[in-house]
């Protein structure tokens, strides 16, 4: 007599490894939205240094920065200027730009934020009014900000 499954042994083994395989996928999903967040913020956070020493030296802030470009001493630069930062860098999902917002006396930056589960320092969960991130949920709003010493998030 030969040794064998039984259907319903088989059936209880495919069930098994279903739910674990839908629980490794759904941490595995959370897991790339927390890396895409942290880039988001680590981005920012280093548009907002290069931002500080542009200030240090011009005494104002850029009123527009050229997401993708360099951040120079002028607009056009040159080859002799100071560079601030060799690429300001876009959203790691679809390139777009980050929000910034600035008048030369202040800056503003925002990003979204995929993990609805943050709560950390510039995250709002339900987004800052006037934004748009256009990837960030149905609202659009931008889920996450910065901004330079002198004034306050929205």
């Amino acid at each position: 007599m030969k040794k064998s499954f039984t259907l319903l042994e088989l059936m209880i083994s495919i069930a098994i490894l279903g739910i674990i395989s839908g629980l490794i996928y759904g941490n595995f999903v959370n897991s790339l939205k927390k890396a895409r967040d942290a880039k988001r913020k680590a981005d920012l956070e280093q548009i907002q240094r290069a931002l500080e020493m542009y200030y240090e030296d011009k005494k104002r802030y850029p009123v527009n920065l050229n997401f993708g470009d360099k951040l120079c001493e002028t607009r056009n630069c040159l080859s002799n200027e100071k560079i601030y930062m060799q690429k300001i860098p876009n959203d790691p999902v679809n390139n777009k730009n980050y929000v910034y917002e600035s008048d030369g006396t202040y800056y503003r930056l925002f990003s979204c934020i995929e993990n609805n589960l943050d709560q950390g320092p510039g995250v709002k969960q339900n987004g800052y009014v006037g934004t748009n991130c256009g990837n960030c949920g149905s609202s659009g709003l931008c889920k996450y900000g910065i901004s330079s010493p002198n004034t306050n998030l929205p």
